[in-house]
């Protein structure tokens, strides 16, 4: 399957940069990260489901997400607080694994519209650390996050 969503590190570089464009209008896309039943649905798989725990969608609000196995067995967590919340425009917020060994991250995501029917997000992820950054990008990050932009595409399309 062809990767469609793009990750630009340059050397050296705290940061990550992340693109998609999906065939969705920008209010749908947006409504995968600020609905908590939406979000669920495609940020589940084959392997655990989402159950969002918390999701204020609103400046000083927080976010929490948990993914489980079929027995129950935590398979990943994470939670942040949000900084900025414009919907259909942009969301930024921080970012943190939860029994991660990486320090909390600050994600700006940039919603913008292509067409009517298309749109564009961009992720611009800061690190601590170089380091930290580089350490991220050998885990199978590349293929979870087109994993999940893929899941995302299939599902909120069916809302189309």
């Amino acid at each position: 399957m062809e990767r469609k969503t793009t990750i630009h590190a340059k050397v050296g570089k705290q940061e990550l940069v992340i693109t998609r464009e999906f065939d969705l209008p920008v209010d749908l896309l947006f409504k995968a990260h600020a609905d908590a039943a939406l979000f669920e649905q495609w940020m589940s798989h084959e392997y655990g489901t989402t159950h969002v725990l918390k999701l204020e969608g609103r400046k000083h609000g927080s976010w929490q997400f948990r993914t489980v196995d079929a027995d129950g067995n935590v398979l990943f967590g994470a939670s942040g607080t949000i900084h900025e919340f414009a919907p259909d425009h942009k969301i930024t917020r921080t970012f943190e694994m939860d029994d991660s060994a990486f320090d909390v991250q600050l994600e700006f995501l940039e919603f913008e519209s292509t067409s009517d029917d298309t749109s564009k997000l961009t992720i611009h992820t800061v690190y601590r650390s170089a380091d930290l950054r580089d350490k991220m990008l050998k885990l199978p990050f590349e293929y979870g996050l087109n994993m999940a932009h893929d899941r995302l595409q299939e599902v909120v399309g069916k809302l189309r």
